[in-house]
């Protein structure tokens, strides 16, 4: 597929260097877009030369994998197709179900809202504990050998994992939470991908939008998903918006943006890492992009990681439960909910 913009590999596949998370256009987020405004940014996305759409099941209960279905399976062939499984509504509700079973049956509805016979990237969104990591696995195989799914992703899962996984068949892409202000994917996991040739997908890599300066992360409304996040809640938030002051200064004295020092610092990571920063606005999408097109200097990013160090941030990153889902090394220290 041809894009305007730099491109990086995740396994056999080859997208643009930097991606869209679709999530906040149905799901966690507040306040959404209208339909309009949803459809408009993705086919903006497509034009501006993005390769790699991320979306699951979980995200607004197949409302976002309808989304993408309506608005740009006309252009299947200009974009690499990334969903997920386990992670799903169950009886109504949020559920986790890793068993075999559940992900047919989750890939079978992503295939009929996304209106496609095929995913590029399908990812395990969470490990089930109460399945073996190789029967979950082993049923994403399954897919791939019915045509159904074309390449394996895990998410928010530790090196350990991935190597049990990978023994059972290559996995392509690594999906966790990676941004100057959550660090953990540089205790193990981020360097187990690149001995393995597993791409790093950086989910939430603008801080949940606070790094960037989005006043809706600061000012949220209720039901948005941050609301029960240790680091959004006072006394954690007002110290954290003093560390983003300090990053902000440090992207002016650059002629950046703060999103743009961000996506810029991961990059900089490793070239078998793809951010997919997610947004509702054209204007920021546009932004995003733009930091394909200038070099980022090594002091620069050295002044990021001695800023951002791991126990810079207060609070948890999560709350307990959502905790007790994640599989990712946690650092000496870190603060858990």
């Amino acid at each position: 597929m041809m894009t305007n913009l730099s491109t990086r590999n995740i396994g056999p596949l080859t997208v643009s260097a930097i991606g869209l998370g679709c999530m906040n256009l149905s799901h966690a987020y507040l306040p959404r877009p209208e339909a309009g405004e949803a459809e408009r940014l993705l086919r903006h996305a497509l034009d501006a030369g993005v390769t790699f759409f991320d979306t699951a099941a979980l995200y607004g209960f197949g409302a976002n994998e309808e989304l993408l279905g309506r608005t740009i399976m006309d252009r299947r062939a200009d974009f690499t197709l990334a969903s997920k499984c386990v992670l799903a509504e169950i009886d109504g509700k949020r559920g986790l179900d890793g068993s075999p079973a559940a992900i047919t049956k989750v890939l079978e509805d992503s295939l009929r809202r996304l209106k496609a016979d095929h995913i590029d990237l399908y990812y395990l969104h969470r490990l089930d504990p109460n399945v073996p990591i190789e029967d979950s696995v082993g049923a994403l195989v399954r897919g791939v050998e019915a045509g159904k799914i074309g390449a394996i992703g895990l998410s928010e899962m530790s090196a350990a994992t991935l190597r049990r996984a990978h023994a059972v068949h290559p996995i392509a892409a690594m999906q966790t939470e990676y941004s100057p202000w959550t660090r953990n994917a540089e205790v193990a996991v981020l360097d187990a991908c690149a001995q393995l040739g597993v791409g790093f997908v950086a989910f939430s890599p603008l801080g949940r939008g606070l790094l960037a300066g989005n006043p809706n992360a600061v000012h949220l409304l209720k039901g948005d998903i941050r609301g029960p996040m240790p680091r959004f809640q006072s006394p954690h938030l007002e110290t954290n918006l003093l560390l983003v002051e300090q990053f902000k200064a440090l992207a002016g004295e650059a002629g950046a943006t703060a999103a743009q020092l961000c996506l810029g610092w991961l990059l900089s990571k490793g070239n078998h890492v793809v951010p997919i920063p997610g947004t509702t606005s054209i204007a920021h999408l546009d932004e995003d992009l733009a930091t394909l097109s200038r070099a980022w200097p090594a002091d620069l990013i050295a002044a990021v990681d001695a800023l951002f160090t791991f126990d810079a941030p207060s609070g948890a990153r999560y709350p307990r439960d959502a905790q007790l889902q994640v599989d990712t090394e946690t650092w000496e220290g870190e603060p858990l909910a």
